[in-house]
């Protein structure tokens, strides 16, 4: 299943449902998952070029889900609709 803003993916889950990729700052990615390794992994070497994460999903709690999912939904939407629609 993905979700997607016009032709651009924010978030994919994977087949089996067990993992879940999802839009991240390529500059930030590395630090992420260093932060948590058994959560957090790279995507496949063919996605490397994308502003792409991914987690398994059975380490996510529905909170920091719900804040993974808004944030990769915020970079793919224009500026003014995530201001409208989340403020700041």
């Amino acid at each position: 299943m993905k979700f997607r803003v016009g032709s651009i993916v924010y978030v994919a889950f994977s087949r089996d449902e067990t993992t879940m990729g999802f839009a991240y700052p390529r500059e930030h990615r590395d630090a992420l998952i260093a932060g948590e390794p058994d959560l957090f992994f790279l995507p496949e070497p063919s996605d490397l070029r994308f502003n792409w994460v991914c987690c398994h999903l059975a380490g996510l709690d529905h909170e920091y889900m719900t804040e993974l999912v808004t944030e990769a939904w915020r970079m793919v939407v224009p500026k003014f609709l995530a201001r409208q629609r989340l403020g700041s």
